[in-house]
């Protein structure tokens, strides 16, 4: 796959996950210009519950800033975004099914 990469990028990662029974963390390395220490990766937030993914969001924006409230999205998942206070890019997503 390296091989794939465009010249320079054949370390970084494109996508990975770290999960357990209760939610799913995701990450990838981010390609642009104006990357520094934080803004340099994507972290994604799946998580089981309102409650739960209300929580993280709530204890992550604690001294960040909010870039999108948590709200319901077309694709019918509970959607936020924010930067903590490190300059991490946070996105939480909880996909409700409901028959």
């Amino acid at each position: 796959m390296a091989a794939q990469m465009p010249p320079g990028m054949e370390s970084n990662i494109l996508h990975s996950s770290l999960s357990n029974e209760h939610l799913v963390l995701m990450g990838s390395d981010m390609i642009g210009q104006g990357l520094k220490p934080g803004n340099a990766i994507g972290l994604c937030l799946q998580g089981n519950s309102e409650k739960e993914i209300q929580t993280f969001f709530k204890n992550l924006s604690a001294g960040g800033q909010v870039r999108m409230e948590l709200h319901r999205t077309f694709w019918g998942a509970t959607y936020g975004e924010l930067t903590d206070k490190y300059g991490f890019n946070w996105m939480f997503n909880l996909i409700s099914y409901k028959s």
